[in-house]
């Protein structure tokens, strides 16, 4: 058995860096690596390719880069593991085969499969399963003939028993991005399904680096920090067999990877900190330590975890009506009032009372809370999105735009986007599946040899209760605050920040620069503060997390994103933005908490 091994990630999302790969490959010693490609729409997207062509369903992306990349992974050994397959793991595979075989290669290919319930949904419902929406608790008959894809998320099982027939690369459908990345931990360590502290490291590890170059320097708030964004060095986890593991990069690379990095990666699209639920496991986020070793070298440390949920989570995409965007350019000065008057002229023009509107002025506080949007700009994109059940309507909207660049006031231009045009609305509705109620399929291709299927079962092991929490309850700070002279900075001073998205939810993790700094924000910055200052933006309740062992705190804003994903009309409908936002907080601080940050 091996001491460590190294696990890097080549891609975070369907779109990433198409040379990512390549360069993880030659950078340096590895032994895995992973990449996720599926975000919840991405599988709609995928069914409708595959209804106009059934040998697709996949994504093509990760064939493109085998083409370079194939010899490569002969010639070092370095295993590959991604969910790529989306909807036609199968035929990805095959696929695969294909070009190993044109190129004289002996690479084994594996398949895991079983994810896709789409056809079953009926027979699963007479099975007594509710499908019920687990985030706003909807029931589910109003959208069961409006879905067009259901897919549960699987996790490292299956693909641990592809690794067990010595597959060097295996493509999944709907396994977790975590799930991917903890296979080879189980598989090369011998970890058993039910050692939870290991499996929760692993599954934090594979937290860390699935949004690839997001824990090596992408967005990072203090990106000055970051010594050059060209070839940026995508994530390496070094994992050791007792499940304390290093977040390092290949050097010579462009990108950081330090305590913030990794950080503000943890605290990205977090839920309840205590309880991290995955397929394979539940990850208690608050008993993770992390310390710098050196340069790009952060050591992480103590995570404890709880047995996995005897149900699995289902994501399903269904139909919900059209929608339209479109936006013209409009210059100063006096920006502000232009706006005004062509907001006024345009929804005139479009003629229909619609289901939902949204006006942004994009430069001018269009994504922001209004007060903190500074001066009078130069330019600014005039924003207008429209949806309706209705088509038609979204036609009349998309005319009325263009109508207006000869009509309206002075330094109007046409948008480089075009006349606006009417797309169909795909729309995310989660849900809870029994495990036992489905199987993961998992073939071994090789070169010149038939398939080999196997089954693999989920069973229920526990009573169907609620997931396990980590109890741990937030430490007694000091009551007596710091005195003496204020000061009136932004909280970016003090703090930095990610945020991200689940559904209609948007979470903004938040991290202190200082542990006294952390003791005060504890007192200060209250989920009612935060509700306040950005005020209509968010339609539901505020809630905060503490995580004394990350100095953080996590925020989730229900309600802030206009529906989420396709269905919102927002300028930024996966709250990326917001925890910039939030940095733009002014607040008055003890000047003594300021000390030694400059």
């Amino acid at each position: 058995m091996k001491k460590t091994i190294r696990i890097a990630n080549a891609g975070g999302y369907w779109g990433d860096d198409l040379d990512a790969l390549r360069r993880q490959l030659t950078g340096g010693p590895l032994d895995y690596v992973t990449m996720d490609f599926l975000a919840e729409i991405t599988m709609s997207i995928l069914r409708k390719q595959q209804l106009k062509n059934p040998e697709l369903g996949y994504a093509r992306d990760f064939v493109t880069q085998l083409e370079t990349c194939l010899p490569i992974i002969a010639e070092t050994g370095v295993k590959v593991i991604t969910n790529a397959g989306g909807i036609n793991p199968a035929g990805l595979g095959r696929r695969i085969r294909a070009m190993v075989r044109e190129r004289g290669l002996s690479l084994k290919v594996g398949v895991v499969q079983g994810d896709d319930i789409a056809g079953r949904l009926d027979e699963l419902g007479a099975a007594g399963e509710a499908f019920t929406n687990m985030e706003t608790g909807a029931p589910f008959a109003p959208v069961r003939d409006r879905v067009i894809a259901a897919n549960v998320y699987l996790g490292a099982e299956p693909v641990v028993a592809a690794l067990a027939e010595g597959c060097d690369i295996v493509v999944t459908g709907r396994v977790t991005d975590t799930g991917i990345t903890l296979a080879p931990m189980i598989h090369e360590f011998g970890w058993a399904m039910d050692d939870w502290d290991r499996l929760a490291a692993g599954i934090v590890a594979g937290h860390i680096i699935e949004c690839g170059a997001q824990a090596s320097g992408g967005n990072l708030t203090d990106w000055h920090e970051v010594r050059s964004f060209r070839d940026i060095g995508y994530p390496i986890i070094e994992m050791a067999a007792d499940g304390t593991f290093v977040v390092t990069k290949h050097k010579r690379t462009g990108g950081l990877v330090s305590v913030k990095t990794v950080k503000e990666q943890l605290v990205y699209e977090m839920g309840d900190p205590g309880q991290y639920i995955s397929p394979d496991g539940v990850a208690y986020f608050d008993t993770i330590e992390v310390r710098e070793l050196g340069r790009d070298r952060v050591a992480v440390s103590g995570v404890r975890g709880g047995p996995a949920p005897e149900r699995f989570k289902v994501s399903m995409a269904y139909e919900d009506g059209w929608k339209a965007e479109g936006e013209v350019l409009l210059s100063g000065p006096d920006v502000r009032a232009k706006a005004k008057v062509v907001t006024d002229v345009f929804w005139r023009k479009a003629g229909h009372r619609f289901a939902k509107t949204h006006t942004a002025l994009v430069g001018a506080g269009g994504i922001w809370p209004p007060q903190i949007a500074h001066g009078e700009p130069d330019g600014i994109y005039l924003r207008f999105g429209a949806a309706d059940p209705d088509p038609a309507k979204l036609e009349d909207f998309a005319k009325a735009l263009p109508a207006l660049i000869l009509a309206g006031p002075s330094g109007m231009a046409v948008s480089t986007r075009g006349r606006p045009r009417a797309q169909q609305v795909v729309a995310y509705w989660p849900a809870l599946l029994r495990r036992d109620r489905v199987a993961a399929e998992v073939a071994v291709l090789v070169p010149d040899g038939d398939e080999t299927w196997r089954r693999i079962e989920f069973p229920v092991r526990g009573d169907g209760g609620e997931p396990a929490r980590s109890g741990i309850r937030p430490r007694s700070l000091p009551r007596a605050q710091p005195k003496g002279a204020l000061r009136t900075v932004t909280l970016r001073r003090l703090a930095y920040a990610r945020s991200g998205d689940k559904g209609d939810t948007s979470n903004i993790g938040l991290l202190a620069r200082s542990p006294r700094i952390y003791e005060w924000l504890a007192g200060y910055l209250t989920a009612a503060r935060v509700k306040r200052f950005f005020g209509p933006m968010v339609r539901g309740p505020v809630t905060r997390h503490r995580l004394d062992n990350l100095e953080g705190f996590n925020f989730l804003l229900e309600g802030a994103l206009g529906g989420g994903g396709t269905t919102s009309l927002l300028v930024d409908p996966q709250g990326k933005t917001l925890s910039q936002a939030l940095l733009q907080m002014e607040v008055q601080v003890p000047a003594s908490l300021l000390r030694g940050l400059d």
